[in-house]
């Protein structure tokens, strides 16, 4: 038995009220759930991917082969365009978009430097 008595407690739980944007969202996914069934449906029955192996083992053996001999003057290409991303991951402190835009941009700026016929055909095309 406890020595004190306890007062009689009278809670009640309260569901906060949504708000507008949780009432849009909960309307869209009802609208778009019967689509999403229909799509994990097809999804699950065309999940199996043929690839064919001549083609990757194509793929991996070019790679390999570019590497073993390599174009003169390919890695100090190489190496200036990924500190270029180092110094753009430092500087890009703080925000994500941040780290995704300034590695991607100076690296793009050293790639440009050393491959200008194909940064503007790339430029042309986009």
């Amino acid at each position: 038995l406890s020595l004190y008595s306890s007062p009689a407690r009278e809670t009640k739980y309260v569901e906060n009220p949504k708000t507008e944007l949780e009432e849009g969202v909960s309307r869209l996914r009802h609208v778009l759930e019967p689509y999403t069934a229909w799509c994990q449906l097809e999804l699950r029955g065309s999940s199996k991917v043929k690839v064919d192996s001549s083609l990757v083992s194509g793929f991996f053996s070019e790679g390999y082969e570019f590497l073993q001999n390599p174009p003169g003057g390919f890695y100090p290409r190489l190496g200036v365009i990924s500190f270029a991303g180092i110094v753009g991951l430092f500087l890009a402190r703080g925000s994500k978009i941040k780290k995704l835009v300034y590695p991607a941009a100076l690296m793009g700026i050293g790639t440009s430097m050393y491959y200008p016929q194909q940064a503007v055909a790339i430029a042309k095309v986009s």
